[in-house]
């Protein structure tokens, strides 16, 4: 059927806000890597592409400050906080997607509250509980307040309330215990919403600032954004280029994880749409 001259129109119009989306969400990133391939004698500002490329601003971000020590310590972070997500998420994701037992909706209803609390109004009495623990300075009180998300839960929840009875039901009659329906059945069908768990845990791991700002005191301890705070604040090295670089060797393990599991991940995301 060939298209009539308004169907053509709004045709082009949508791929033009594609288009302008695109250039909003990926420009600055694109920005910021050219920026970080300039060689030391060019302006940063001097037009857009850089005239001699060069990665010798990434070798000057691992001089100048312990790059991999930093990455080190937030890989710590992100593997507990990608493994206790995935766990505690996904059981408590199942224990509210089962009828049968009372307070369920109640329960649910808590859960969907918080969420309306930003971090900034709980993280002094989070600080003080993790202090009164004895895990100042130390990844563990990093990790412990992302140790589960309510967002996570819900999306486990919607994933698995997607189940179809039937199939659940035909495993009752062959003699599945609930232990081996959870894992046997549910986990893997909900393999594409544990991709998003994965990754919007590891995400939150990585990028953190503010919580590690205010439970680390030991450089030794610092997670990679601490780091480059440090970098961009050192007077010896405040260069755009080397900031920039540093900046994009935070962004590359998010991109890789996310181009690794991006086919579950958009799968995920259908099945853990919350449904109430």
């Amino acid at each position: 059927m060939t298209a009539t001259p308004r169907g053509r129109l709004g045709l082009a119009v949508r791929y033009a806000t594609l288009v302008l989306m695109l250039v909003v969400m990926l420009g600055p990133i694109v920005w910021q890597f050219l920026t970080s391939i300039r060689g030391r004698t060019e302006n940063v500002y001097d037009g857009v592409l850089p005239a001699r490329p060069t990665l010798d601003n990434y070798v000057l971000v691992a001089d100048s400050f312990p790059l991999l020590q930093y990455v080190g310590n937030t890989l710590i972070v992100a593997a507990l906080a990608i493994t206790s997500n995935m766990l505690f998420a996904a059981m408590g994701g199942y224990a509210l997607s089962r009828a049968g037992w009372k307070g369920r909706r109640s329960v649910f209803t808590v859960l969907v509250a918080t969420l309306m609390f930003p971090f900034e109004s709980v993280m002094i009495s989070m600080f003080l509980t993790v202090r009164e623990m004895g895990l100042v300075d130390t990844l563990i009180g990093v990790w412990l307040p992302g140790a589960v998300s309510v967002l996570n839960i819900m999306i486990m929840r919607s994933a698995f309330l997607a189940v179809p009875k039937e199939v659940e039901e035909s495993a009752v009659l062959d003699g599945a215990g609930e232990w081996t329906r959870f894992t046997r059945l549910f986990l893997p069908a909900a393999k594409g919403a544990l991709a998003v768990v994965c990754i919007t845990s590891f995400m939150g791991a990585w990028d953190d600032f503010l919580w590690p700002l205010l439970v680390l005191t030991d450089s030794d301890h610092y997670t990679l954004q601490l780091g480059l705070k440090s970098l961009a604040g050192a007077t010896t090295t405040n260069d755009q280029r080397i900031i920039a670089a540093g900046a994009m060797a935070a962004l590359l393990p998010i991109m890789l994880l996310f181009f690794a599991l991006q086919r579950f991940f958009f799968k995920g995301v259908g099945e853990g749409a919350v449904k109430l």
